[in-house]
């Protein structure tokens, strides 16, 4: 059983910053590629950036330069840097943990970014 739960969300001014973090829950998080998604309103969920158990990283061109993924496995956290906001960058934010082998793909409740002035 996976259980993730966002948090760092809010409303900043367009040109500030956020972090979101991610606090994981159940077995073997290490080997689990962890994901940041967002789905603003009338729009569908898209990928944010991701990164595997050894730290590879991918992301959206949108977010490329101004966000970073990384992961603390001391913790069972994936966090998501957002810098240099901009007003499209509002959506809800989603954290997904996904291992195949295991059969785990899980999503978090989602956390709320408004970027506004």
């Amino acid at each position: 059983q996976v259980q993730l739960v966002e948090s760092g969300g809010g409303l900043v001014q367009p040109g500030g910053s956020l972090r979101l973090s991610c606090a994981a829950s159940g077995s073997r998080f290490s080997i689990w590629t962890m994901g940041w998604y967002r789905q603003a309103p009338g729009k569908q969920r898209e990928v944010v950036a991701t990164i595997t158990s050894i730290g590879n990283t991918n992301y959206a061109d949108s977010v490329k330069g101004r966000f970073t993924i990384s992961r603390d496995g001391a913790e069972d956290t994936v966090y998501l840097q957002m810098n240099s906001l901009k007003p499209e960058d509002t959506a809800v934010y989603y954290c997904n943990a996904r291992a195949p082998s295991l059969g785990i793909d899980s999503w978090g409740q989602g956390t709320q970014v408004t970027v506004s002035s």
